[in-house]
């Protein structure tokens, strides 16, 4: 299918990530443009290459996803390269500790919220105005099923995905009216380097990969983690005009968890 994303340009952090990547060439793929931000140059230099994409089509960034200096220059910084920004992919998460609540200190929770929850805000503050100047366009954020759900020894993590779908729907409320539409992706377990971090902080060396989504997908009916290409596709239709009748809804990724509830 066409969805029409030809020289869009997209904004996505988290870029280097395994969702990120998959996200990136997905939206490449589609003859997009990217202002690709990640907290090093390092890794956006390694990345880049792998991709199948004009030079032009391609514009990296170093962001801080906490830092809104980081982030006002990000995105002025892509409007000015490209003349207009289109997409807004806030991308960027951290796990946190594995820590029960008589364990958790503020400290800890505020590592997890600066970026899942006040980087989401501050890339939607600063990208909204060049919306809202062009009239039209979308915000697709990488929320999570603990946007739905909790988990023991999450609760940080979790209470700030469902901060970001408070955020999302907020924001959908505010810019629909303008021409935009804001959304949010909640996948369950996705094969990225994130999940494995989430295996190692609950069992320790205990358990391999293997035994970990064994126990972890039991709750999908398919049993499996989700894959980031699956993401990506989402992402895709949701950033899309095909998608812009639907505002404020948070889709979610779970293998039929949702079914359950």
């Amino acid at each position: 299918m066409d969805y029409k994303l030809k020289d869009k340009v997209v904004l996505i952090n988290g870029a280097t990530g395994g969702i990120g990547q998959a996200i990136c060439k997905a939206f490449l793929r589609e003859g997009a443009k990217l202002a690709m931000a990640s907290t090093s140059q390092a890794k956006l230099d390694a990345f880049v290459p792998t991709l199948d994409a004009p030079p032009e089509n391609i514009k990296t960034f170093v962001a801080d996803a906490t830092n809104e200096q980081d982030i006002k220059a990000w995105v002025d910084g892509a409007y000015e390269h490209f003349g207009h920004i289109d997409i807004v992919i806030p991308n960027a998460g951290y796990e946190g500790k594995y820590q029960e609540i008589q364990d958790c200190t503020i400290e800890d929770y505020m590592k997890v919220y600066n970026i899942n929850v006040f980087g989401v805000m501050l890339l939607m503050k600063h990208a909204a105005p060049y919306l809202i100047k062009q009239g039209k366009g979308a915000i697709v954020t990488i929320a999570s099923n603990g946007s739905y759900t909790t988990s023991p020894g999450m609760s940080a993590y979790c209470s700030s995905k469902h901060a970001v779908a408070g955020i999302a729907k907020s924001v959908a409320l505010e810019l629909g009216p303008k021409g935009i539409h804001c959304n949010y992706i909640c996948p369950g377990g996705v094969e990225t380097p994130m999940i494995h971090r989430i295996e190692k902080n609950t069992f320790g060396d205990t358990k391999t990969h293997e035994e970990c989504e064994e126990i972890f997908g039991a709750s999908y009916l398919d049993k499996r983690y989700c894959k980031p290409e699956e993401v990506a596709d989402l992402a895709l239709f949701l950033a899309s005009e095909v998608s812009s009748h639907i505002m404020g809804s948070g889709i979610r990724l779970d293998g039929g968890m949702d079914a359950l509830c």
